[in-house]
């Protein structure tokens, strides 16, 4: 069968075409550090203008090459655009629903908001947890969401404040020690 009428992306996962707040609460914002915001803007501007237009010129390239359907530069340059495509309109999205929030207008505050560096003693152990947006999470450095069941039960709390709640792991005691509300590093350069 002559591929002009077999499907491009055949063997390819569907298109995700949720709502990008699909992962929040309803009715509520995209909660953003400045530095979140940054990032997600700069990887937006990165894809729009280097990245996206490099593949654009190697898909038309290899496209004048003659022969399309056993072309790898048309047919992953093609998939590719595809990719960054989907990215740039979850990026927007994303970026369109997002209410920045500054972590250093809060300092002073000894409760538990958006933005809070808390330290924690688990038992013997002591972590620090940084409360940030959905899109900025990072465990293996202590960023953790909003919305993680963590962060819902040390919202609103205070030093010295014992929390007990449920998380996926099963049921944790956690001892806040500490609460302290700091800028966070700048944003790093997009490559």
């Amino acid at each position: 069968m002559n591929k002009a009428f077999v499907r491009e992306a055949e063997n390819e996962a569907e298109e995700d075409l949720s709502a990008p707040d699909a992962d929040l609460p309803p009715h509520t914002p995209n909660y953003l550090t400045p530095r979140g915001h940054a990032r997600l803007a700069a990887e937006l501007d990165h894809l729009l203008r280097v990245e996206r237009p490099q593949v654009v010129e190697t898909v038309a390239w290899a496209a004048s090459n003659g022969d399309r359907s056993e072309n790898g530069d048309y047919i992953y340059g093609k998939r590719r655009l595809r990719e960054i495509d989907r990215r740039l309109r979850f990026l927007t999205k994303r970026l369109e629903i997002a209410q920045v929030v500054d972590p250093t207008l809060q300092s002073g505050n000894d409760q538990i908001f958006f933005g809070a560096q808390v330290t924690v003693e688990e038992g013997d152990q002591t972590h620090v947890y940084t409360i940030v947006g959905r899109d900025e999470t990072d465990p293996g450095c202590g960023h953790i969401s909003w919305i993680s069941p963590l962060a819902r039960a040390l919202l609103k709390q205070r030093a010295g404040d014992t929390v007990r709640f449920l998380s996926p792991a099963g049921p944790r005691t956690l001892d806040i020690v500490d609460v302290q509300y700091f800028p966070l590093d700048p944003p790093p350069t997009t490559p």
